[in-house]
């Protein structure tokens, strides 16, 4: 039953987004990129309409997904992320997991983090945080995801 609820809203979701020509096309380019399926894609197009139109650390930074400092003085706290939007960096979340393992671009970075025994949050959200960051660049120039590798 859940399964079948599950698929009647994703129909819903994809018919909604189809129906105006800039998000159905914004929606395209977004797929094309490995790792934001249709729910990253649909979160994106109604979380951040904004995107596309900003640098790479706006972004990342309304998505929550940018490190803010805990500094007071001579003091350096550790970095964290914080604010932005939940639901939208929840989703990004989701989409950094499945990237990590299918985008041949992000797929090395985060390889790379963990052979440098960096924890798995902190790996994924470096991942999230390089998606939103294509996310952004791929919207700013109408082309679809190429990856660029070396």
């Amino acid at each position: 039953m859940l399964d079948t609820q599950i698929s009647d809203l994703e129909q819903r979701i994809e018919s909604a987004v189809a129906q105006e020509k800039t998000s159905a096309t914004r929606a395209e380019l977004l797929r094309s990129i490995p790792g934001i399926g249709p729910v990253s894609a649909a979160m994106l197009i109604a979380e951040m309409s904004e995107l596309g139109r900003m640098t790479a650390g706006e972004a990342a930074a309304m998505a929550g997904l940018a490190p803010v400092p805990h500094d007071s003085g001579a003091m350096r706290g550790r970095r964290a992320i914080a604010g932005g939007r939940r639901a939208l960096r929840q989703a990004l979340y989701q989409a950094a997991l499945a990237a990590a393992c299918h985008n041949p671009v992000l797929k090395p970075l985060a390889k790379r983090l963990k052979e440098r025994r960096k924890p798995h949050k902190l790996v994924t959200i470096a991942i999230a945080r390089r998606l939103i960051t294509i996310a952004n660049a791929i919207l700013k120039t109408g082309e679809t995801w190429r990856p660029q590798v070396g």
